[in-house]
This record gives structure tokens, C-alpha cells and sequence, in this order.
């Protein structure tokens, strides 16, 4: 009798974890189907303030189709059609708008109008309006300019400490909608401990998405030995999917915006990939990743889903009336 061959093929089985929610956000979703939708009715070229959303990818193919990236309203010719990007604007933005005669469409995410118009009721009551977020970031700037002697910026926990305020009863916090969940709650519980009078906004700032997003990546980090996040360098909610990512105990995580830039040797003694994306990312770029992941025997994937996302936004009121 012959004993059977034993097998010798050890080899770990290798797989990928694939993230949902992720990707396109119904902000991000209008926004860039407001460009389109521009260029479809009006023609090229149509005029964007700033990055209509913060992805690369969106970008250069709305360019393509004629769109024109521009920084501030003079750039614009007079009496064209500009439109103002996802993230918001200050008041000022529109006000240089009319004085150039510009034709405009505001794209900007109603969860980030929501923020708006809560710091203009509270600017209206006397408050002092502790805002969280990352110095710069045009959701930040455009959010300031609606009460800035109201608004002081917190940026994160560490920034606690510095902030003063002219009536510790009468003051107010309010967020960037694309933070980290669990550092947001860091500064609040911070800020409460130093006001113990802190006024919370209505109804949570960080967006619905951001939130399912991290949770999605929670969900699966504890199975990863590696998690891609496809998104690019300027936007927020995917820098934050990374951090979550490590911040949770996944040993490595990485941020590219297409396929080509993941390195080989982040696969080294890997067997599970997680793989994500941000709120602004198109899902075909996702693909690419799992074709490129296919390529070096991660061929089985599994999709595991944290929630349901069904909100749609409808496209800006500007587009009927022009």
C-alpha cells in the first residue's frame, strides 16, 4: 500500500477585504454632476473656483470636457459662469462674484451649507464659535468667512489649551464635516473640560459618509495586515482613512490616487488587504486597484458592509434658473 503524497503547498491564503461604504459621497455626487451638467447645457469652457471636489482623477477628466480650474473670481472673464466648488465659500466670494458680473452655480455640499448657517445663528446670539478643523482647508475658510470675528479655529486636541474666548458662558463648537470621529470627540471632551458651558451645534457636523467611511475601516482593520485608501493628498476625509487605519492597528496603511503608485513590496508577508476609498474618489479607480491586487494573487475578495447609503442630493437651484 502507498501512502498517499502529502501536500506541501502551505502557502497562506491570500485575500482582500474590500470596504463599503466608499467612494462617492451624494455631495461629492452633485457636485461633479453640476459641472457636468454645466458643460452639457451651456458649453465649454465653464469656469470652477478652486477643485470641484478633492480628487485628482476628477479633475483632469472635467478638464478634459472643458472644464477651467481657476483659484478666485478675478480669474474669471467678466460675465461668464463660474461655479463654486463642494466645500463652500465665504459671503465675500459671492459678493466678488456680482461686482464681476458672473454668472454662478453653487455646488457647495448642503451638509457643508448646514454648517454655514449654523454659525451665522450663532454669530447672531453673541456666541464666541469654537470651530474644529485643519488651518487652511477651504471648508474651514469658507465657514469662517460667515462670522469671522465670531470664529476661532481649534485644530485638533492639542490646540485646546490656547483657545480663549470673551465669555466662557456663551460660547459654541462646530466642525469641519471631513474630521476624524474619534479625534473631533477628543477636542470636544477637551474643549467641555476647559467650558464646561459648551454649546453643542444641533445636529453632529461631520458628515454622514466621512462617518460610514471610518467605520467601514474600523470594521475590517482588525483582519488587515495592509489597507489601501484610494484618494488623493489634498482631501481630508481619505488622509483621515489612513490615519484611522493605523490608528486602529492595522501594521501599514497607504494613500495613492491610482493603481500604478502602489509599490510591490508593501505586499511583502501580507496576506489580507483592506482596500477603501474616500468620499470624492470615482469607484473605477477601486477597480484598478483590484485588478493590480489580482495581478499578485490576491484574487479572492470579499465586500464587507458597515451600512446602507441611500441619500441623493438634488442638483443646485442655479441650473433651472439659468
Amino acid at each position: 500500500m502507498v501512502d498517499a503524497p502529502v501536500s506541501t503547498d502551505s502557502a497562506p491564503r491570500k485575500r482582500v477585504l474590500l470596504a463599503a461604504p466608499r467612494g462617492y459621497c451624494a455631495g461629492v455626487d452633485r457636485a461633479v454632476q453640476t459641472v457636468e451638467s454645466a458643460l452639457e447645457r451651456f458649453g465649454a469652457p465653464v469656469y470652477v473656483r478652486k477643485e470641484i471636489v478633492h480628487n485628482k482623477h476628477v479633475v483632469q477628466t472635467l478638464e478634459e470636457r472643458g472644464a477651467v480650474f481657476v483659484e478666485e473670481n478675478e480669474e474669471v472673464p467678466e460675465g461668464a459662469l463660474v461655479i463654486f466648488s463642494a466645500h463652500g465659500v465665504a459671503p465675500e466670494v459671492h459678493t466678488s462674484a456680482a461686482r464681476r458680473n458672473l454668472r454662478t452655480i453653487d455646488a457647495t455640499c448642503p451638509l457643508v451649507t448646514k454648517v454655514h448657517k449654523e454659525a451665522v445663528r450663532f454669530a447672531d446670539e453673541g456666541y464666541d464659535i469654537l470651530l474644529i478643523g485643519h488651518e487652511g482647508h477651504e471648508e474651514v475658510i469658507g465657514t469662517t468667512g460667515e462670522a469671522p470675528e465670531h470664529i476661532k479655529l481649534v485644530d485638533g486636541p492639542d490646540s485646546v489649551d490656547g483657545v480663549e474666548v470673551r465669555d466662557p458662558a456663551k460660547v459654541a463648537w462646530l466642525s469641519q464635516t471631513t474630521l476624524s470621529v474619534d479625534e473631533t470627540q477628543q477636542t470636544v471632551a477637551k474643549l467641555k473640560t476647559k467650558f464646561p458651558m459648551l454649546l453643542d451645534p444641533p445636529s453632529d457636523d461631520i458628515c454622514y459618509a466621512t462617518q460610514n467611511r471610518q467605520t467601514a475601516v474600523k470594521q475590517i482593520a482588525g483582519d488587515c495586515d495592509l489597507l489601501l485608501v484610494v484618494g488623493s493628498k489634498n482631501s481630508s476625509n481619505s488622509v483621515r482613512l489612513v490615519e484611522v487605519a493605523l490608528e486602529v492597528g492595522v501594521p501599514a496603511s497607504y494613500l495613492v490616487d491610482f493603481a500604478d503608485e502602489v509599490d510591490p513590496a508593501w505586499f511583502e508577508g501580507v496576506t489580507t488587504v483592506g482596500l477603501t476609498s474616500g468620499a470624492s474618489v470615482p469607484e473605477n479607480l477601486v477597480q484598478d486597484v483590484l485588478e493590480l491586487l489580482a495581478a499578485h494573487g490576491y484574487g479572492e475578495v470579499e465586500e464587507v458592509r458597515s451600512a446602507q447609503e441611500k441619500l441623493l442630493f438634488a442638483l443646485p437651484h442655479e441650473l433651472k434658473r439659468l
